[in-house]
């Protein structure tokens, strides 16, 4: 009777098991990496709205050959070690198929060691740091440019409209910030401009006066900065209280209206200038699901879309050539997708084939606009 006792169990078991690997097979989970919390929070936020909208609609629409996406949401708060720790937990334990992720570049570049070694199809829509692509990983692709390709288009900008003779750089000693920073100054340089300052801030510093004050006495034409809008807002503020008027540049990582925010007041950001891409809002391709998104609210501004696109070719690789990662990696550097922000196509590196960024600049309201 023991006995008895004992097998009963172990068969209910095994059919549990079995059941939930069943309905497991019926869902593709694809992990959403990023910065939900901190002082970056504002681009997960972007992030999962994209990748969720995208995820309804493909579900809505059939799913992936019958089967539905799951996405799985992971905080590394722009934390190199969080980054890690969130891989190995998308990996192991929620046995994610794809990651769209991270966002800051000092992330990515040691989680997607992770998920190279576990096979794992990636695709980053923001980081920029042109190292991602160029460690030879097969299922490593970005939504977006390149620094090396944003470095130039700011300092054409800089040189050719903007007509500046003495530049200071400036970056945040991060992956992404110096990184970007080190691909504007070597445009520059390449264009036979020499940066007058070339400095580094910390992450989550707020009191840049000493820097401001070296910056002033060298009357530069224009600060450029390589980081984010937690640190480029009081930095900009306080290069305007202290009487420093030159223009004031930066990169994507300011692509958010809580830019003005840090700053405090869009009288300091006025006339801030930014590259990022061509503005997706106003693709043709993505005009229903900006208004879906507009109609609940959000304003899909800086990386939605970009996450959004990124859910749309992992969608279409697994529906070309089924759910064998190394597959569906080589299909989409062989293939055109149609994405909300139009048709996307990558390289044997996993960039995007066709970069397209250009200047904005911020004004008097708050707002960007594309110049």
């Amino acid at each position: 009777m023991s006995i008895k006792m004992i097998k009963l169990p172990l068969q209910i078991a095994v059919m549990g098991c079995l059941s939930t690997a069943f309905y497991a097979q019926a869902d593709i989970t694809i992990g959403v990496a990023g910065p939900f919390t901190g002082p970056n929070a504002t681009y997960g936020a972007q992030y999962w709205k994209g990748a969720s909208q995208a995820a309804a609609d493909i579900n809505a629409a059939g799913g992936i050959k019958g089967e539905k996406i799951v996405l799985v949401q992971g905080d590394d708060a722009c934390e190199p070690k969080q980054a890690v720790a969130v891989a190995n937990r998308l990996v192991d334990e929620s046995k994610v198929s794809a990651v769209v992720g991270h966002f800051c570049s000092s992330s990515t570049m040691p989680a997607s060691e992770v998920y190279d070694e576990a096979g794992v199809l990636t695709i980053t829509p923001g980081s920029t740091n042109p190292l991602i692509t160029e460690r030879g990983m097969k299922g490593m692709l970005r939504m977006c440019g390149r620094d090396d390709q944003q470095g130039v288009t700011a300092a054409n900008y800089m040189l050719d409209v903007l007509k500046a003779k003495k530049i200071a750089v400036i970056h945040d000693k991060d992956t992404y910030g110096q990184g970007l920073a080190d691909a504007t100054k070597a445009a520059l340089q390449k264009r036979g401009t020499k940066e007058v300052l070339y400095e580094g801030l910390s992450r989550g510093e707020k009191d840049f006066n000493a820097l401001v004050t070296k910056i002033g006495a060298l009357k530069p034409d224009v600060v450029y900065f390589g980081g984010c809008h937690p640190e480029a807002g009081p930095l900009v503020r306080q290069m305007r209280e202290q009487g420093v008027q030159a223009k004031f540049f930066s990169g994507d990582c300011v692509v958010t209206e809580e830019m003005v925010t840090a700053a405090g007041g869009a009288q300091y950001t006025n006339g801030v200038l930014m590259t990022f891409g061509k503005d997706p809002r106003t693709i043709a391709e993505g005009k229903a699901v900006i208004e879906k998104f507009r109609a609940s609210g959000f304003e899909p501004e800086g990386y939605t879309l970009y996450a959004y696109a990124s859910i749309q070719a992992i969608a279409a690789a697994y529906g070309a050539a089924g759910k064998d990662n190394a597959k569906a990696g080589e299909w989409l550097k062989s293939h055109s997708v149609d994405t909300v922000m139009g048709p996307k196509s990558w390289d044997e590196k996993g960039d995007l084939k066709v970069s397209d960024y250009v200047v904005y600049q911020w004004d008097d309201k708050g707002k960007y606009h594309q110049l």
